[in-house]
């Protein structure tokens, strides 16, 4: 089978979220210090989709990945992992012959001059994923269909497979993209890719320190005029917060049908004679965290857009899930950890804007069940 068959996803659904690309085992030093330097490593598990279905089925929806593993104990390890955070991996697919990447990465954070990270993933079994062996049916049988840039950067038969799962025909699920530049993974090739990417599909996060690197793009307004076309467009900026951009969005439970449920999630939609709507444009101040590692909160923050989008949240709220979500991750050393409760995000969300202007939130934040309040404050 050589791309998805129109109207795969019109039929009924049983997942909300699919997410597509490589993960790798990740190697996590002992003590910090230069890579040289460190005696040993503790294993964990990295890749930035798998950790967007891991928080989601954290989270509570309905999550699957669909990746290409070694036949390998890392492969194993891999599955058996993300499995175990309540994600689907069913139609993870063994290669034979190449391997299972793996990483190592430094203790600091990554924006940092000291950080290093060494990968081991070329000739990996996820860089021969491809338009021919992956399974269409489980990638289109979502809400959702979670992609990144990463992906685009492994191989050429890994861009083309984007290239065919961002493409439009009838019946797709919305496409949620996250332009996720990685320089080191693009020495030598052409990151605008990315932006062609970008523009095909239907939610897009990026971040406004990526768009400069990789396009050339300086500022929120400069990148939603370079990337016009998907119904949502969110831009990262850092400590500054995000920028929504929104258009035709109208927010509302799941239709029964694949149109009507794009349209509730996010998707454009026109008007008479075909003018698309104007943006709404939405912008959420970040959170005060005390940082203890920044890995992976690019990941959680898009995982808890998701999460609220598929509640049929305002787009202030999306972003405060997203923030609050990027918290969790950013108050442990890992990856991935447990969200906080809904109920307790819900009522961190809703607090009005002085009140979340107010938060500060520090290690072991997500286990407190308390009244919003009641969370550290300056």
């Amino acid at each position: 089978m050589s791309g998805p068959a129109a109207g795969t996803a019109s039929a009924a659904t049983t997942t909300d979220v699919v997410c597509l690309g490589e993960s790798m085992v990740t190697f996590l030093p002992s003590q910090p210090g230069r890579l040289a330097d460190v005696p040993s490593f503790g294993r964990g598990i990295g890749g930035a989709e798998s950790n967007v279905a891991c928080a989601l089925a954290a989270a509570g929806h309905r999550a699957a990945w669909v990746g290409r593993v070694g036949a390998d104990g890392f492969g194993e390890h891999l599955v058996e992992t993300i499995a175990g955070y309540g994600v689907d991996t069913s139609a993870v697919r063994r290669d034979p012959v190449r391997p299972t990447g793996i990483y190592f990465r430094t203790a600091t954070d990554r924006g940092t001059d000291t950080h290093e990270v060494a990968y081991y993933r070329a000739g990996s079994a996820a860089s021969a994923m491809s338009p021919a062996n992956v399974p269409y049916e489980e990638l289109f049988a979502g809400r959702i269909l979670h992609l990144s840039g990463i992906t685009a950067a492994l191989s050429a038969d890994c861009l083309e497979l984007l290239r065919e799962l961002t493409a439009a025909r009838p019946g797709r699920p919305l496409v949620s993209f996250d332009v996720n530049h990685r320089p080191h993974l693009w020495r030598g090739g052409d990151a605008s890719v990315l932006l062609e990417l970008a523009r095909r599909a239907d939610l897009v996060f990026v971040g406004e320190d990526e768009a400069e690197e990789a396009w050339g793009i300086v500022g929120a307004e400069a990148i939603r005029a370079a990337v016009p076309e998907p119904s949502v467009l969110v831009v990262k900026r850092g400590s500054a917060g995000a920028t929504v951009f929104a258009s035709g969005l109208r927010p509302g439970p799941r239709s029964s049908n694949a149109g009507g449920a794009e349209n509730a999630l996010g998707a454009r939609s026109t008007e008479g004679g075909g003018a698309e709507k104007a943006d709404t444009v939405t912008h959420v101040p970040a959170l005060r965290v005390d940082v203890v590692a920044a890995v992976g909160a690019g990941d959680a923050f898009a995982a808890g857009f998701l999460s609220a989008t598929l509640r049929g949240l305002t787009v202030r709220d999306r972003v405060r899930h997203g923030h609050l979500m990027a918290a969790a991750v950013l108050t442990v050393p890992g990856d991935l950890t447990e969200p906080p409760a809904r109920d307790h995000a819900d009522r961190l969300a809703a607090l009005d804007d002085d009140a979340w202007g107010r938060l500060r939130l520090g290690p072991g934040w997500t286990a407190a069940d308390r009244a919003p309040e009641e969370v550290r404050t300056p």
